[in-house]
């Protein structure tokens, strides 16, 4: 029986993962840990972790994802998005584990209005992209046999994100302002999790960059209209400009990525955001 290892099983991806990880248990067996089982920022940690349990493959669904904080954590988001990847990438070098990295659209500075494939430059805004992009070379330059998934505006039932943080307002509200000038994909973490499985149960495996999200792209206004009419919501939504809404860090203006890649190799077909949004509403409504 393979097995797979999970860093960051407490997060939003790691609980999607987590509660998939029964249709899969006749072939793999899962391990899950958090930054409390398992510090990645900690070598040695992570070395004595794989000589002890020897995954075949590990997914690394943990990362530092204060997007403002990290402007003022700078050293913090480093060593969690970058340093931690390294020595996960070194030990899944050493023990022959497929290594399987979560990343962001925030690589991309925003400045087009076309969408961005895998080889496309990357110009990050913040120290939050600038981590991730660190943590991306860092990994491929130790082992090549990493696959690297970038995703976008991330949310599902678990954890804290936008469509939950949405919910709560408009039950608190009358009337709210949200950007309407930002630009990507917003994405159902369940998804991605389906995806990565699709990934290891692949007979070849294909290494390198990978875009996964949802589509087509919206805007973060739309998304909140969608989640105020999935959930029978009748507050009243304000379009904002980024100038209106400022922020510590900068977010792209269009951050949209390419998906071709990912459904030609790997035959995932990523789903209509709206229609992965309806069941989020739908799961947090009950």
């Amino acid at each position: 029986m393979k097995k797979i290892l999970v860093i960051g099983g407490n997060g939003q991806l790691g609980n999607c993962i987590r509660k998939i990880a029964p249709d899969f248990e006749l072939d793999y067996e899962f391990t899950f840990t958090d930054s409390q089982t398992l510090d990645i920022t900690s070598e040695d940690q992570i070395t004595s972790f794989f000589y002890d349990n020897k995954p075949d493959f590990c997914i690394n669904a943990s990362a530092y994802t204060a997007v403002d904080l990290a402007e003022t954590e700078k050293e913090k988001a480093f060593r969690v998005n970058a340093e931690g990847v390294a020595y996960l990438a070194q030990a899944c070098k050493d023990f022959k584990t497929t290594f399987i990295h979560v990343s962001t659209d925030y690589v991309f500075d925003g400045e087009t209005n076309l969408c961005y494939s895998e080889d496309d430059f990357t110009s990050p805004i913040g120290v939050y992209g600038e981590s991730k992009l660190k943590g991306e070379e860092l990994a491929l330059e130790i082992n090549p046999k990493t696959i690297i998934l970038r995703t976008s505006w991330l949310y599902s039932e678990f954890n804290k994100n936008f469509v939950k943080t949405m919910l709560n307002l408009f039950s608190q509200k009358d009337e709210l302002g949200i950007v309407s000038d930002q630009f990507g994909q917003p994405t159902n973490a369940n998804d991605l999790a389906e995806a990565i499985m699709n990934i290891i149960e692949a007979p070849q495996k294909t290494y390198g960059i990978f875009h996964f999200s949802n589509y087509p792209e919206t805007t973060w206004f739309e998304f909140a209209k969608k989640i105020a009419e999935f959930s029978g919501s009748t507050i009243k939504l304000n379009p904002l400009t980024t100038e209106q809404y400022p922020t510590p860090a900068k977010r792209p203006k269009r951050s949209t990525m390419c998906l071709d890649k990912i459904e030609e190799t790997y035959k995932i077909e990523p789903k209509h955001w709206e229609n992965s949004l309806e069941e989020c509403v739908e799961i947090l409504s009950k």
